[in-house]
């Protein structure tokens, strides 16, 4: 019984964040792809890597490796090798605040980093591992093993919620200021890039939060099913 209260519990607390933070990913990709002039407008910057290097001048990490893939859908930086990798942004106007976003993590804590890493992989591990033995009956104390999810999940939610606020909050910031500096559009062209950043990350944060939010009630909820019937 106490299962399925936890799974309705979740499932309501997920329902009362997404109303309550207006979550529309479509008014956040309508934004990211319905700017043609503003694309023509940042198309005229360096390219990705480029920007990402002087990025990485301006806040004085040149150290980082800089890598470009096609293959993959979002951009990210690995902490272990201390790369960027580059997605394929589609010549966006969105490329400089992202490419932003990944250099302000290179710049983090790297305690915090480390831990974020070496955590979440654990922390992955310790779900599937408890899920494939709860399916299998070979767990006695079962309450015990989903309320250690549930103390896992919390810190994880809030150390990966730190970093990416973080670095979203601040990489606004940081691209103007490279545009600025770099003298390629007109103050009133950066202005109205910089207008559309804020539309985006007054959506994307809430969104980035929600996302991680609805990640961990999941996997609990998941857990507290297979713990229902095994």
């Amino acid at each position: 019984m106490e299962y399925f209260i936890i799974i309705g519990v979740i499932g309501i607390s997920i329902l009362l964040i997404k109303t309550i933070y207006k979550i529309n990913k479509k008014d956040l990709k309508y934004i990211a792809e319905n700017n043609q002039e503003l694309d023509k407008i940042v198309k005229k910057y360096p390219s990705n890597t480029e920007i990402c290097k002087a990025i990485l001048k301006k806040i004085q990490n040149e150290q980082v490796i800089i890598e470009e893939d096609n293959n993959v859908q979002n951009c990210l930086y690995i902490v272990i090798s201390n790369k960027i990798i580059i997605a394929d942004l589609r010549e966006s106007f969105t490329r400089i605040q992202t490419i932003a976003h990944e250099c302000l993590h290179s710049i983090q804590d790297r305690t915090i980093l480390l831990f974020n890493f070496i955590y979440s992989n654990i922390y992955i591990f310790y779900f599937y591992l408890v899920s494939i033995l709860g399916a299998c009956k070979l767990l006695t104390n079962k309450l015990l093993f989903l309320n250690l999810l549930i103390l896992l999940s919390f810190i994880y939610y809030f150390v990966r919620s730190y970093l990416e606020n973080d670095a979203m909050i601040k990489a606004r910031f940081l691209a103007k200021e490279y545009m600025e500096e770099i003298k390629i559009s007109e103050k009133q062209e950066i202005e109205r890039i910089v207008k559309e950043y804020d539309k985006l990350n007054n959506i994307g944060i809430k969104a980035v939060n929600y996302s991680l939010f609805l990640n961990v009630t999941i996997r609990i909820a998941i857990l507290a099913l297979i713990f229902c019937f095994r």
